[in-house]
């Protein structure tokens, strides 16, 4: 629940507290089985992702050479992991239903899910309640109002922002920003459809949980700001006059957002990947002409439904909603009729129901002033009825008499129609297809040539599809785009077409199914047309090959087992599943099982061959559908200039109608709306937003389970964790055995690896036999500073557990059989990589600082940044001029390295699946570990090496600014420990030190970060617009923190968000088993981890101080390295001259 994120999607906008994901994406590799209309609209306050040293394998074209080793596609079951729910899960008892004023509707187990599930209804109002037990410590909480719209003012966005403006029981500002530092809840969202909005929290403690289930309750259903204009007027839009002869504008935060986004010519970076998972990549704007694209061809097929407009506000209708309706659209929606409620995890279900309808009454206080919690459905019912004399008596008799049961008061209130009202209504099928021309805005004087966009998008039915067609649909889509080898994704890229999505919306009362094509010249969008159109008919013709459609089912039952749904967790990914069918009154439970699907379409194929199954489809729901539009999108230099020009003419209109009166009472307004911003809410109101106390955080730190055994001599660790029975693999090996003159060749040496051919078959057909039998397989580098060296290449790999020896034998194939041979294709991959780092190099700024500065710090940070920063780019530039004349030294330097790395000498195995997925799995570890060599050709060789300990500028073209700075406080007898954890995140949290200087002075955001082995302490703000007044800031830490005045309170935060960051943090299955791992390579016990757990709760002020000495006696030794634009950087040599050593790494041409 750090920095808050807001992110749009359509049908959907997301606002969230959470870190953003760090997953990489391209825009090329779009299509997976849960695909949507998105539009991210990011907080440019997010931190960017970090730079990821490893390089996945791709999928390709087969090639039949290896298939003798393997299984054939198989139409046996797919089995769930548990068949029978665990005996643990606590009972709802009949009685206890009763009193509490709910009956089961339905109630089953999912062993895809290994969760019982059961839906309740909330007798008098109708609520739906959704709760799955299961032995999941993440308990996930979700309410969701179905809200059909009738006009693109944003109305939706616009309310999702104002009910977290405070409510009744939690009266300030923001209460939702003032609990992120007291809750270890890691995870906060509010999504915005164009049919529903949807309010999630999740966390793995069960009373912060609970105080977070109370407070979206509280907001929805008693929102102060259905009585309070100022919210509305902050939130979405209202006109400002700083002085009666100026000029009116429109402000307001949903109005300023999208205007942003609407009207910006030129993004910071594209978006480029439009699935689900890559939506919240908080790191990357969407570029206007794709948001343009998206709002015109969903206004287009969607002409009379809610789907047709925009649900978080177009900027030139914003303006037309009142607050009237504003209100309106509250007292309709946001209803226990028209509410579906979740619950997930493994807390009561009994107390999930009582705090939705329990009563909890101090008999001694008058109902007004009473300390209770009447239950949520009552209490909104209450509000939104007229209240007789006769239901205060009624009322003072229940708190007069305790015992008094609650739902004789629930009983005096009917059901709203809201239900009815909310229903969704399906867009009647076009009888031939549409053709729009739009233009979108673009950048006054660029070459425009081949900046033009085609989309063609068909509305498949028109209705909801059965569960199994929408799945054999999903399976179809994969099939014809779900990697760059498909069929139609491949034709495209063929013809020169890169930028590329393709995408089958399922989340929609109707699916849709959508190619587009940006960067394409005029001349070409018909090309692009008849490609698609050629491409299908060819499908429906002939069908797919069996090794293609294995990668498909093999890709989407990896997808539907390992919810891996970016970032959201196991939880919440089962929470969108099921929403998306339970909004359309559909069942909610169809979408977590898909055992029987499965198999049922696997034996389908067998029998009848993949043609008779999917061929009808692609004629039925594409060929031969009129429901078809296709959007042609032409750039247009002077669109956002002609918009700003009218909204001004509108503003004229505006203040020439209005008296003076009306304009001094404008500016009063606007004054009036500042001043309760500014002004800090009252203690009193600060006091009712809960927390977690020191005492309610656990008192060691989460475990996760590892067994240690050894086979054929070779150490492995395995942990027995559910994982839907996929096995997860990595492989380490050690690099102490590399010399060091060639660690900056170990990635080119893990790329080519995954790039080129072995003896008998081509790297694009292993690819696609990976992607066949397992579920993709990486290499990365681990370096970590430790007493000893931690210097490792890990081979990660994942594969259903009855295919584990696919996954061992493959990842031989790798290791064991790659040629490094082929001349030409080694140097085209040499240019490659260096592309792909010059084009990170803006977005990764902060990381080539860190990488930078540890280099001169330490030898572990030496080889990182040989391996990844700056100085890897420099050494693939040289490497590519060689390639010609220096081949075959080249070449065996790979095979050099071979040799050291993959030999049983260092190698650690580490497992996570079920126990009896680890057990039957050891054969396949014995006969892998068999194949490889004992030990190195060479011995361990010693690493001495680091950059010169300077000042660094890294002079790039960017708009955007990095600076860094480090000292070693080991040198002055400090050790770091979890306290020091501490005192970083208060230094970096919200309204803190940090981040308001670094603000003041021009910086975006900024982070600490300390070295826990070698004392290194490192300042990392970006966006700095003056280098050398940050760095002033960062010197003057010392001063700041022996100052300090801090109470309890600030400081119990500190405390709580440094665990929640370590040793309370919520991790998946797979994610516990390598997080598990690292730990072990780096010596980190679980009597270390226990220690710094206790570390971090002991904290105290006088902490704070002793690290304010230790670093005053360090900061003037420290190292600074920037990453900035020509100018700044010059204006900072002008300023303190000789200050940095200036370095070129790109031309601008390169750049």
């Amino acid at each position: 629940m750090e920095g808050a994120t807001t992110l749009l999607r359509s049908p959907r906008r997301i606002s969230r507290f959470a870190l953003p994901s760090s997953s990489s994406c391209s825009f090329s590799s779009v299509s997976a089985p849960r695909n949507h209309r998105h539009r991210p609209i990011p907080d440019v306050s997010t931190a960017p992702s970090l730079l990821r040293s490893h390089i996945r394998l791709l999928p390709s074209s087969s090639h039949p050479h290896l298939t003798t080793h393997f299984r054939c596609l198989s139409s046996r079951a797919v089995p769930a992991s548990s068949d029978t729910p665990p005996s643990e899960c606590p009972e709802v008892k009949d009685e206890v239903l009763d009193k509490l004023g709910f009956e089961k509707v339905t109630e089953e187990f999912i062993g895809e899910c290994k969760s019982k599930a059961l839906l309740f209804r909330h007798k008098k109002t109708g609520a739906q309640v959704i709760s799955m037990s299961n032995d999941d410590e993440e308990k996930v909480f979700s309410i969701i109002f179905r809200n059909p719209l009738k006009d693109s003012t944003g109305i939706s966005q616009i309310l999702q922002r104002s009910v977290y403006c405070g409510s009744r029981k939690y009266p300030v500002k923001n209460p939702f920003e003032e609990v992120i530092g007291g809750t270890l809840g890691n995870f906060s969202e509010k999504f915005i459809y164009s049919d529903r909005t949807c309010y999630v929290v999740t966390s793995t403690h069960t009373k912060d949980f609970y105080n977070l289930v109370d407070m979206n309750l509280d907001a929805v259903f008693f929102p102060k700001c259905v009585e309070d204009l100022q919210i509305f007027r902050q939130e979405g839009w209202h006109f400002e006059l700083n002085d009666p002869s100026g000029d009116i504008s429109y402000k307001g935060a949903v109005f300023n957002q999208m205007k942003k986004y609407y009207s910006q010519p030129e993004p910071i970076s594209i978006l480029k990947k439009t699935t689900r998972q890559a939506s919240f990549l908080s790191t990357s704007f969407l570029s206007n002409c794709l948001l343009s694209m998206f709002v015109t061809f969903w206004q287009a097929i969607f002409p009379e439904t809610t789907y047709g407009f925009d649900c978080a506000g177009d900027p030139k209708v914003i303006p037309q909603l009142s607050f009237k309706e504003f209100k309106e659209f509250h007292r309709k929606y946001y209803h226990p009729s028209n509410a579906r409620i979740w619950f997930y995890g493994d807390d009561d279900p009994t107390e999930r129901l009582r705090i939705l309808s329990g009563i909890e009454i101090d008999p001694t206080c008058d109902y007004f002033a009473c300390k209770a919690s009447y239950g949520y459905f009552g209490l909104y019912l209450k509000r939104m009825n007229d209240i007789s004399l006769r239901l205060s008596k009624l009322i003072l008799k229940l708190i007069s008499e305790p015992s008094y049961s609650l739902s004789e008061y629930l009983d005096m209130f009917d059901a709203s129609s809201a239900p009815n009202e909310s229903r969704i209504k399906p867009q009647k099928l076009f009888s031939e297809p549409v053709r729009i021309f739009k233009k979108y805005p673009s950048i006054p004087f660029a070459d425009l040539k081949k900046k033009n966009m085609v989309c063609l998008s068909w509305l498949l039915c028109d209705g909801p599809l059965d569960m199994e067609t929408e799945r054999t649909i999903q399976v179809l889509l994969h099939l014809m785009s779900g990697t760059i080898f498909s069929p139609l994704k491949r034709i495209l890229l063929e013809n020169g077409f890169v930028d590329v999505f393709i995408e089958v919306s399922v989340d929609l009362l109707q699916p849709l199914f959508s190619v587009g094509v940006m960067s394409v010249s005029h001349d070409d969008i018909l090309k692009v047309e008849e490609l698609v159109m050629s491409t299908l008919k060819k499908l429906a013709k002939g069908g797919f090959d069996s090794d293609t459609l294995e990668v498909s089912l093999n890709g989407m039952e990896f997808n539907l087992r390992e919810y891996n749904d970016e970032p959201y967790t196991r939880g919440v990914s089962l929470l969108v599943r099921s929403m998306d069918k339970w909004i359309f009154d559909m069942d909610p439970f169809e979408p977590l099982k898909y055992g029987t699907f499965l198999t049922a379409l696997k034996s389908r194929i067998q029998k009848e061959g993949s043609k008779a199954v999917f061929s009808p489809l692609i004629e039925k729901f594409i060929l031969h559908n009129p429901h078809r539009v296709v959007v042609e999108m032409q750039p247009d230099p002077q669109k956002a200039s002609r918009a700003e020009k009218a909204e001004k003419e509108i503003l004229g209109k505006v203040k020439a109608s209005l008296t003076d009166k009306d304009l001094a009472g404008l500016v009063r307004a606007t004054q009036e709306l500042r001043l309760k911003q500014a002004t800090p809410d009252p203690p009193e109101a600060m006091r009712s937003v809960p927390s977690l106390s020191l005492q309610d955080i656990p008192k060691e730190p989460t475990t996760v389970p590892k067994e240690v055994d050894y086979i054929n001599g070779v150490k492995v660790l395995q942990h027995d964790l559910f994982t839907n029975d996929v096995l997860y693999t990595d492989i380490v090996f050690d690099m102490s055995s590399v010399k060091q003159e060639l660690i900056p060749l170990v990635p080119l040496f893990c790329y080519a690896l995954q790039n080129m051919n072995t003896k008998d078959t081509c790297f694009v057909g292993l690819r696609h036999l990976t992607l066949r039998k397992t579920g993709g397989i990486s290499i990365e580098s681990m370096i970590r500073c430790t007493e000893d060296p931690c210097c490792h290449i890990i081979v990660r790999g994942k594969t259903m557990a009855k295919r584990a020896e696919d996954l061992f034998h493959l990842i031989n194939c790798l290791l064991q059989e790659v040629q490094f041979t082929d001349h030409r294709w080694l140097k085209r991959l040499v240019s490659h990589a260096i592309v792909q780092y010059q084009q990170s190099a803006e977005l990764e700024g902060q990381n080539i600082i860190a990488l930078r500065m540890d280099a001169k710090l330490n030898v572990f940070g030496w080889i990182r940044e040989q391996m990844c920063g700056i100085s890897h780019l420099e050494f693939l530039q040289a490497l590519e001029k060689k390639v010609d004349q220096d081949f075959e030294r080249i070449s065996s330097s790979l095979e050099e390295i071979r040799k050291s790395l993959f030999t049983r000498k260092g190698c650690i195995i580490n497992m996570t699946a079920e126990g009896k997925n680890l057990t039957k799995s050891e054969q396949f570890v014995g006969k892998f570990l068999d194949l490889l060599p004992g030990n190195p050709p060479c011995a361990t060789t010693t690493w001495n090496a680091r950059l010169p300990c300077v000042n660094e500028a890294i002079v790039i073209p960017t708009p955007v600014n990095y600076v860094g700075k480090s000292v070693n406080i080991d040198n002055t007898g400090y050790r770091v420990n979890g306290r020091t954890d501490v005192i970083s995140t208060f230094l970096v949290g919200a309204r803190t030190w940090l981040p308001d200087r670094t603000v003041i002075s021009g910086a975006v955001y900024a982070t600490y970060r300390f070295d826990n082995y070698l004392g290194a302490c490192s300042f990392l703000p970006s966006g700095d617009t003056n280098l050398l007044k940050t760095l002033d800031r960062y010197d003057n830490t010392g001063d700041f923190l022996r100052q300090l005045e801090m109470d309890n309170d600030t400081l119990k935060m500190a405390i709580i968000q440094a665990l929640k960051n370590d040793s309370c943090k919520y991790l998946d299955p797979k994610a516990k088993g390598y997080n598990s791992l690292k730990q072990y390579l780096t010596g980190v016990t679980e009597e270390e981890r226990k220690r710094r757990h206790e570390e971090m709760l002991s904290t105290s002020l006088k902490d704070f101080k002793e690290f304010a000495d230790a670093f005053d006696a360090v900061k003037d030794k420290g190292v600074v390295v920037a990453v900035a634009a020509p100018n700044d950087v010059h204006a900072a040599l002008k300023e303190r001259p000789d200050f940095f050593q200036v370095k070129t790494p790109f031309t601008r041409a390169e750049f």
